[in-house]
C-alpha cells in the first residue's frame, strides 16, 4: 500500500475515533508520564483510563486485555495505597527487584500466559489468543512490580507494549496502537529516570 494512502487511512480512522477511546488514550498517556516522574497521581488517572479501555476491549473481543484492565484496576488501588503508605513512613520509593521478586514476576508472566491462553481458547471467540494472552500476562508482571516501586517494572511493561502494538493495529484500534507506541518510548525514559534516581540514592 502506498504510504500516502496508508497515512490518509490512518488520519481518517483517527478522526472517526470515539470520545471514549480518546478519553482512555489521554488518561493513559498521562498515567505513564506521571509514572515516569514517580508521581502518585498516576493511579487515579490510570483508573479512568482502565474503565474506558475495558469497554472498548470487550467490543473488540480482546478478552485477555479486558481481564488485564481489571487487574490494572486492582493493582492501581493497591499501588495507590502502597505509595501513600511509603510516602507517609518516609520509606525509599524506587528499588531494584530482589531475586525472589524477579522469579515471582517471571512466574506471573509465564503462568498467566498459559492460563489466559487456555481460557481464551476454551471459553471465548478470541481470534488472537496467543498474542492477547502474552500481552496481558507480561503486563501483569510489570504492574505488580510497579506497585512495589521496582525498577524492572518498565522492562516487563515494554515487553508487553512491543507485542501489543501490532496486535492493536490488527484489531484496527489505531489510536490505541499509537498510544502504546508512545508508552513504549516513554517507558524507556522512565526506566532511565528511575535508574538514575536509584543510582543517586545508593551513593
Amino acid at each position: 500500500m502506498d504510504l500516502n494512502v496508508a497515512g490518509e487511512l490512518l488520519i481518517q480512522q483517527i478522526r472517526q475515533t470515539s470520545a471514549l477511546e480518546w478519553t482512555a488514550v489521554v488518561f493513559g498517556v498521562s498515567q505513564v508520564l506521571l509514572a515516569r516522574k514517580n508521581n502518585i497521581w498516576l493511579y487515579p488517572t490510570g483508573i479512568i483510563s482502565v474503565l474506558c479501555s475495558s469497554i472498548l476491549f470487550v467490543q473488540s473481543k480482546l478478552y485477555a486485555e479486558t481481564l488485564l484492565q481489571g487487574y490494572y484496576l486492582l493493582m492501581s488501588i493497591y499501588g495507590w495505597a502502597n505509595w501513600r503508605n511509603q510516602s507517609n513512613t518516609g520509606a525509599s520509593k524506587i528499588t531494584s527487584s530482589t531475586r525472589r521478586e524477579k522469579w515471582i514476576a517471571c512466574g506471573i508472566a509465564i503462568l498467566g500466559w498459559g492460563l489466559l491462553y487456555v481460557v481464551l481458547r476454551s471459553f471465548t471467540d478470541s481470534d488472537v489468543p496467543i498474542l492477547d494472552a502474552f500481552v496481558s500476562s507480561t503486563a501483569w508482571a510489570g504492574m505488580w512490580l510497579l506497585a512495589k516501586h521496582k525498577l524492572e517494572n518498565w522492562i516487563w511493561l515494554n515487553v508487553s507494549n512491543l507485542v501489543a502494538i501490532p496486535l492493536l493495529l490488527y484489531k484496527e484500534l489505531y489510536l490505541f496502537s499509537i498510544l502504546t507506541l508512545i508508552l513504549f518510548i516513554v517507558a524507556i525514559f522512565g526506566y532511565l529516570d528511575w535508574k538514575k534516581t536509584l543510582d543517586a540514592s545508593d551513593e
